[in-house]
Formats: C-alpha cells, sequence, structure tokens
C-alpha cells in the first residue's frame, strides 16, 4: 500500500550543479522521502500531481545525498501549470510500484550489438533507464530511431548517458 503525500514545496532550480545546472525540481528532504518511500536510498518512481492541473505524472527522483532527494520538472510540465522556479506548488505524492520496462525497440536493437549490450548491461538499472527514457521521449519514429541508433553507438563506445549528451552537444 503506498501512502500518498500532500504538501506545498517551492519549485528550485540549480545555478551550477555539473550535469543539473539549470534543472528546476522539487526538494524532498529525508523526513518526507522516509513518508514516501522508506529505507530506499536509491532512485524510485513516484506519482505526482501539481497543483491538480494535471493527472498524476510518473517521475523519477535522484538521490542527492543524507536521504535527501530531488524530483526534476521538465519544461514543458512548468509551461503547463505556467509555474517557474521560485513558485510554491501544491503536491500529491505517492510511490510508484510499477516495475519500469526498457523500451522494447530499443532492447531488440540492443540486443543485435555484443559490445553494446555488455556494457548496458554493466551500468546500473537508472542509467539504464536514462537511455530507454530518452529514446521513448521522441516525438516522430524517425527521432526514436536516430535515437535507438545514436545510444547503442555509444554504449558500443562504453559511455554513459551523460558522456553520449555531452558527445552530441560537441557535435551540434
Amino acid at each position: 500500500m503506498s501512502i500518498k503525500i500532500k504538501i506545498s514545496k517551492a519549485l528550485e532550480k540549480f545555478d551550477s550543479k555539473g550535469e543539473k545546472t539549470g534543472w528546476t525540481y522539487i526538494y524532498l528532504e529525508k523526513e518526507l522521502s522516509d513518508q514516501i518511500a522508506p529505507e530506499i536510498k536509491i532512485s524510485y518512481r513516484v506519482f505526482v500531481r501539481i497543483d491538480q492541473a494535471l493527472e498524476p505524472l510518473i517521475m523519477t527522483t535522484l538521490p542527492m545525498g543524507k536521504g535527501n532527494f530531488i524530483i526534476p520538472i521538465k519544461s514543458e510540465v512548468l509551461k503547463k501549470i505556467r509555474k517557474k522556479a521560485g513558485d510554491i506548488v501544491q503536491l500529491e505524492i505517492s510511490m510508484n510500484l510499477n516495475k519500469y520496462e526498457i523500451d522494447s525497440d530499443f532492447r531488440e536493437f540492443l540486443e543485435s550489438d555484443q559490445k553494446a549490450i555488455m556494457h548496458f548491461n554493466s551500468l546500473t538499472r537508472s542509467h539504464q533507464n536514462y537511455f530507454s527514457k530518452w529514446i521513448e521521449s521522441a516525438k516522430t519514429e524517425t527521432t526514436k530511431a536516430n535515437r535507438i541508433a545514436e545510444a547503442i553507438q555509444a554504449l558500443a563506445k562504453k559511455m554513459s548517458y551523460s558522456e553520449m549528451l555531452n558527445a552530441r552537444k560537441k557535435n551540434n
């Protein structure tokens, strides 16, 4: 049984935080995180309803040390709710007990490249999910196919998700 937490929180934004620079997020103190997902120290997925304006969204928490977590908020969600960093939002948060599955198209092509699948399998589950969720977020089939190819090439070169993204920025 999952507990639903109702709280008001300010949206925060990282000024300078490595790959998280510029991210808008909700900060979950250890005490709050322990109410949602007791004793969990790694990323976990939650259902989040913001300002009752949206259906609950599936989001991922990211550990920030000492039991504290953040929930990154995508720019398209910020636009929908018409909020920015510093604004107060009403939240309903509960743990998502459904297990995330790697995109089936990505998995199929990944298994055809021995180097890529070996490196992919050596990654933590959350890092595997980064690749899959990036692929799933493509708005067209062409973009999805290009992302699958790019991810497999990066994995064959033993790159992490962030290394792949950094390489993309350098090439563009």
